[in-house]
């Protein structure tokens, strides 16, 4: 058993560095990028006037339309489409591209419900202070409203990545050779599934230990100026 394990690991270990924690970060990278832009969206009611305020509904509408598809239907079946199903519409991706697009719009419309909520749990009369001191919405968002949201928005987001790093195994579906595909593979060689998938799955539970780990760190490190302001 032993041996099992020590020949197995560089294999799955080589995975986690090539193709699961890279896919992770990235895909949680962009997805960031996309949460906050459609939070964005969402939250502010700018003045375009008559003529750009019903561009602006559109834009919201089609922005909600994407966050209520990404949230209503499972990531497996998204990821499905994007390989499997855009092929016969001529649209053919990478495996580990198609990957990243699928987690990164995943993460993206799940993240930004958070982000949304996060930006409205900020008192309104910060904006208001903002404007009498003559702020303008971008420097009221970047000095003063952003820094509140992403405290409130670092534990439900944390929690989102690690999720997204287990959910990277469902990337050996479309033919990504990460961890958990890894284990499959070497399974079918030496006849010993229960073992290789635990073992996979403690590798799993080591590395989402190190990021909860890092969750409480950036938390902690987060809230130091409110317990300073209350001494």
């Amino acid at each position: 058993m032993l041996e099992i394990i020590t020949s197995s690991l560089p294999s799955l270990l080589s995975a986690m560095l090539k193709f699961t924690i890279p896919l992770s970060l990235i895909s949680f990278a962009i997805g960031m990028v996309i949460a906050f832009l459609v939070a964005l969206i969402r939250t502010l009611n700018p003045n375009f006037g008559p003529v750009g305020k019903p561009l602006w509904l559109i834009l919201r509408a089609v922005i909600s339309f994407y966050v209520w598809a990404f949230r209503s239907t499972p990531l497996l079946v998204q990821l499905f489409i994007i390989f499997f199903g855009l092929p016969s519409v001529g649209i053919k991706l990478a495996p580990f591209v198609a990957a990243l697009i699928g987690f990164s719009l995943n993460m993206g419309a799940y993240g930004s419900e958070t982000i949304r909520a996060a930006l409205l749990s900020v008192n309104q009369e910060q904006w208001e202070a903002a404007y009498t001191l003559g702020f303008s919405t971008p420097q009221t968002l970047w000095h003063f409203i952003i820094p509140q949201a992403l405290r409130t928005a670092l534990p439900p987001l944390s929690n989102e990545f690690i999720g997204l790093v287990k959910d990277t195994s469902l990337a050996s579906t479309i033919t990504i050779a990460e961890m958990f595909q890894v284990s499959q593979q070497i399974a079918a060689q030496n006849f010993e599934p229960l073992l290789m998938y635990v073992e996979v799955a403690a590798l799993y539970a080591i590395l989402c230990s190190i990021l909860n780990v890092l969750q409480h760190y950036l938390e902690k490190r987060s809230s130091q100026y409110l317990k300073g302001a209350a001494d």
